[in-house]
């Protein structure tokens, strides 16, 4: 019997997010050349791509969301899927009674 080997695919073709400007965020625009800048009371957001070339990854490009459409959407559409925070685990409950709470109060 032969042996099957799963290989997992890494894209390898340039692709385009919208995200929102975080605080602190120092890159330029390749559009306009302006600096994509945080505000804190409007939430602007901004393209940000990884470019491929031959099938190789070479760098990331930051548009304004305006400036990407302008640009005619060179790396493609714009996948708007929001992201997913991390969520914070709470400490198991000790329900039960038998745990290292139970003992604690305890002892």
């Amino acid at each position: 019997m032969g042996s099957t080997t799963t290989s997992s695919k890494i894209a390898t073709r340039s692709r385009a997010v919208l995200r929102d400007v975080e605080p602190g965020s120092t890159v330029d625009c390749i559009e306009c050349g302006e600096r994509v800048k945080f505000q804190a009371k409007i939430r602007h957001k901004q393209v940000i791509c990884n470019v491929y070339e031959d099938g190789r990854w070479m760098r990331v490009e930051h548009y304004h969301s305006g400036c990407y459409d302008t640009a005619g959407s060179p790396h493609g559409p714009v996948d708007t899927t929001p992201v997913v925070k991390a969520r914070r685990s709470a400490p198991a409950r000790d329900n039960a009674g038998t745990g290292p709470a139970a003992t604690a109060r305890s002892a």
